[in-house]
Protein backbone atom coordinates (compact mmCIF):
# COMPACT_ATOMS: atom_id res chain seq x y z
CA UNK A 1 0.00 0.00 0.00
CA UNK A 2 2.77 2.23 0.77
CA UNK A 3 4.55 1.91 -2.49
CA UNK A 4 1.44 2.60 -4.46
CA UNK A 5 1.00 5.80 -2.52
CA UNK A 6 4.59 6.78 -2.02
CA UNK A 7 4.94 6.80 -6.25
CA UNK A 8 2.85 6.78 -8.92
CA UNK A 9 4.97 5.76 -11.41
CA UNK A 10 5.39 2.16 -9.63
CA UNK A 11 4.69 -0.28 -12.12
CA UNK A 12 5.76 -3.38 -10.55
CA UNK A 13 5.67 -4.76 -7.39
CA UNK A 14 7.68 -7.77 -6.79
CA UNK A 15 8.00 -9.89 -3.72
CA UNK A 16 11.36 -11.21 -3.25
CA UNK A 17 12.94 -13.01 -0.31
CA UNK A 18 16.50 -11.92 1.54
CA UNK A 19 17.70 -15.75 0.29
CA UNK A 20 16.70 -14.21 -3.25
CA UNK A 21 19.04 -13.46 -6.06
CA UNK A 22 18.94 -11.46 -9.32
CA UNK A 23 19.88 -13.56 -12.30
CA UNK A 24 20.26 -10.51 -14.92
CA UNK A 25 21.01 -6.58 -14.55
CA UNK A 26 18.81 -4.09 -13.56
CA UNK A 27 17.91 -3.18 -17.31
CA UNK A 28 17.37 -6.39 -18.59
CA UNK A 29 14.80 -7.02 -16.00
CA UNK A 30 13.57 -3.58 -17.14
CA UNK A 31 12.68 -4.46 -20.37
CA UNK A 32 11.35 -8.10 -20.27
CA UNK A 33 8.70 -6.82 -17.73
CA UNK A 34 8.19 -3.81 -19.94
CA UNK A 35 7.46 -5.95 -22.81
CA UNK A 36 4.34 -6.96 -21.78
CA UNK A 37 3.44 -4.75 -19.11
CA UNK A 38 -0.45 -5.66 -18.45
CA UNK A 39 0.35 -9.13 -16.85
CA UNK A 40 1.04 -10.11 -13.48
CA UNK A 41 3.75 -12.70 -13.40
CA UNK A 42 2.90 -15.35 -10.79
CA UNK A 43 2.20 -18.96 -10.54
CA UNK A 44 -1.28 -20.07 -10.50
CA UNK A 45 -2.18 -23.96 -10.05
CA UNK A 46 -5.44 -25.91 -9.71
CA UNK A 47 -3.72 -29.46 -10.34
CA UNK A 48 -1.73 -29.34 -7.23
CA UNK A 49 -1.91 -33.43 -5.70
CA UNK A 50 -2.67 -32.25 -2.01
CA UNK A 51 -4.76 -28.64 -3.03
CA UNK A 52 -7.79 -30.02 -1.48
CA UNK A 53 -5.92 -31.11 1.35
CA UNK A 54 -4.52 -27.48 2.08
CA UNK A 55 -8.48 -25.97 0.93
CA UNK A 56 -9.88 -27.47 4.07
CA UNK A 57 -6.17 -27.12 6.56
CA UNK A 58 -8.42 -23.97 7.95
CA UNK A 59 -11.72 -26.07 8.57
CA UNK A 60 -13.75 -28.03 6.24
CA UNK A 61 -15.97 -25.21 5.08
CA UNK A 62 -13.83 -22.14 6.40
CA UNK A 63 -13.41 -21.04 2.87
CA UNK A 64 -17.48 -20.69 1.97
CA UNK A 65 -19.77 -19.19 0.70
CA UNK A 66 -16.64 -16.77 -0.68
CA UNK A 67 -14.57 -19.50 -2.35
CA UNK A 68 -15.58 -22.53 -3.62
CA UNK A 69 -12.92 -25.39 -3.70
CA UNK A 70 -13.46 -24.80 -7.85
CA UNK A 71 -11.96 -21.38 -7.24
CA UNK A 72 -9.14 -22.63 -4.97
CA UNK A 73 -5.58 -21.93 -6.51
CA UNK A 74 -1.65 -22.08 -4.86
CA UNK A 75 1.50 -20.86 -6.47
CA UNK A 76 4.74 -19.64 -5.51
CA UNK A 77 4.91 -17.54 -2.83
CA UNK A 78 7.57 -14.75 -4.73
CA UNK A 79 5.51 -13.05 -7.73
CA UNK A 80 5.83 -9.78 -9.36
CA UNK A 81 2.17 -7.78 -9.42
CA UNK A 82 1.26 -4.79 -11.86
CA UNK A 83 0.27 -2.11 -10.18
CA UNK A 84 -3.41 -2.73 -11.15
CA UNK A 85 -2.93 -6.12 -8.96
CA UNK A 86 -1.20 -4.67 -6.18
CA UNK A 87 -4.73 -2.10 -6.09
CA UNK A 88 -6.83 -5.27 -6.21
CA UNK A 89 -4.90 -7.14 -3.76
CA UNK A 90 -5.01 -3.89 -1.16
CA UNK A 91 -8.24 -3.37 -1.51
CA UNK A 92 -9.42 -6.83 -0.88
CA UNK A 93 -11.31 -7.48 2.87
CA UNK A 94 -13.39 -10.27 1.58
CA UNK A 95 -11.06 -13.25 0.80
CA UNK A 96 -8.07 -11.99 2.79
CA UNK A 97 -10.70 -12.58 6.02
CA UNK A 98 -10.50 -16.04 4.65
CA UNK A 99 -6.82 -16.80 4.44
CA UNK A 100 -6.01 -15.17 7.63
CA UNK A 101 -7.38 -17.84 9.22
CA UNK A 102 -5.21 -20.21 11.19
CA UNK A 103 -4.47 -24.35 10.15
CA UNK A 104 -6.56 -26.64 12.06
CA UNK A 105 -4.97 -29.31 10.50
CA UNK A 106 -0.91 -30.55 9.66
CA UNK A 107 -1.72 -29.81 6.36
CA UNK A 108 0.15 -26.36 5.94
CA UNK A 109 -1.85 -23.07 4.89
CA UNK A 110 0.41 -20.45 3.65
CA UNK A 111 -1.83 -17.14 2.79
CA UNK A 112 1.29 -16.24 0.58
CA UNK A 113 0.89 -19.33 -1.45
CA UNK A 114 -2.73 -19.44 -1.96
CA UNK A 115 -4.55 -16.12 -0.98
CA UNK A 116 -2.73 -14.30 -4.39
CA UNK A 117 -2.71 -17.06 -6.54
CA UNK A 118 -6.64 -17.00 -5.30
CA UNK A 119 -7.21 -13.34 -5.51
CA UNK A 120 -6.08 -12.70 -9.06
CA UNK A 121 -7.17 -15.81 -10.55
CA UNK A 122 -10.84 -15.14 -9.16
CA UNK A 123 -10.59 -11.81 -10.04
CA UNK A 124 -8.80 -11.49 -13.58
CA UNK A 125 -7.36 -14.59 -14.61
CA UNK A 126 -6.27 -13.72 -17.91
CA UNK A 127 -4.16 -10.79 -16.76
CA UNK A 128 -2.18 -12.92 -15.14
CA UNK A 129 0.96 -15.14 -16.57
CA UNK A 130 -0.01 -18.31 -14.54
CA UNK A 131 4.13 -18.90 -14.27
CA UNK A 132 6.47 -17.44 -11.68
CA UNK A 133 9.89 -15.45 -12.51
CA UNK A 134 12.15 -17.31 -9.50
CA UNK A 135 14.05 -19.84 -9.81
CA UNK A 136 13.55 -23.02 -7.28
CA UNK A 137 15.76 -26.00 -7.06
CA UNK A 138 13.47 -28.34 -5.48
CA UNK A 139 15.15 -31.53 -6.37
CA UNK A 140 16.06 -33.57 -3.42
CA UNK A 141 14.17 -31.82 -1.17
CA UNK A 142 11.54 -33.56 1.32
CA UNK A 143 10.93 -30.92 4.44
CA UNK A 144 8.89 -27.99 2.54
CA UNK A 145 11.95 -25.78 1.54
CA UNK A 146 13.48 -25.97 -1.59
CA UNK A 147 17.59 -26.47 -1.45
CA UNK A 148 19.89 -23.98 -0.19
CA UNK A 149 22.98 -23.08 -2.36
CA UNK A 150 26.12 -22.84 -0.79
CA UNK A 151 29.11 -20.61 -1.48
CA UNK A 152 31.22 -23.27 -3.01
CA UNK A 153 27.86 -23.66 -5.55
CA UNK A 154 28.27 -20.54 -6.56
CA UNK A 155 29.59 -20.36 -9.87
CA UNK A 156 29.38 -18.36 -13.34
CA UNK A 157 27.71 -21.65 -14.51
CA UNK A 158 25.26 -22.21 -12.11
CA UNK A 159 23.88 -18.21 -12.80
CA UNK A 160 23.39 -19.74 -16.44
CA UNK A 161 22.07 -22.98 -15.36
CA UNK A 162 19.45 -20.47 -13.38
CA UNK A 163 18.43 -18.51 -16.26
CA UNK A 164 16.91 -21.33 -18.55
CA UNK A 165 13.54 -21.78 -18.67
CA UNK A 166 11.64 -24.37 -20.46
CA UNK A 167 9.61 -21.90 -21.97
CA UNK A 168 10.38 -19.35 -24.79
CA UNK A 169 8.26 -17.15 -23.69
CA UNK A 170 9.88 -16.47 -20.49
CA UNK A 171 12.58 -16.23 -18.42
CA UNK A 172 14.20 -16.71 -14.88
CA UNK A 173 14.58 -13.48 -13.35
CA UNK A 174 15.51 -14.42 -9.85
CA UNK A 175 16.81 -17.23 -7.94
CA UNK A 176 16.38 -19.05 -4.88
CA UNK A 177 17.34 -20.27 -2.16
CA UNK A 178 20.56 -18.39 -1.16
CA UNK A 179 22.93 -18.73 2.10
CA UNK A 180 23.89 -15.42 3.15
CA UNK A 181 27.70 -16.68 2.89
CA UNK A 182 27.28 -16.94 -0.91
CA UNK A 183 27.38 -12.99 -1.20
CA UNK A 184 31.10 -12.58 -1.32
CA UNK A 185 31.61 -15.37 -4.12
CA UNK A 186 28.32 -13.63 -5.86
CA UNK A 187 30.08 -10.21 -6.01
CA UNK A 188 32.97 -11.36 -7.57
CA UNK A 189 31.51 -12.72 -10.64
CA UNK A 190 28.96 -9.95 -10.54
CA UNK A 191 29.95 -7.47 -13.11
CA UNK A 192 31.19 -10.82 -15.62
CA UNK A 193 28.11 -12.78 -15.49
CA UNK A 194 25.20 -11.39 -13.39
CA UNK A 195 24.93 -7.78 -14.92
CA UNK A 196 26.27 -8.70 -17.98
CA UNK A 197 23.88 -9.88 -20.87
Amino acid sequence: ATALLDDPSNAYFALLSQYCIPLHSLQFTHNFLFKNPHKSFIEILSNEPNLFDRYTARGEHAMLPEIPFSSFRVGSQFFILTRRHARVVVRDILLWNKFRLPCVTEEPCYPEEHYFPTLLSMQDPNGCTGFTLTRVNWTGCWDGHPHLYTAPEVSPELILRLRESNSSSYVYLFARKFAPECLTPLMEIADDVILRE
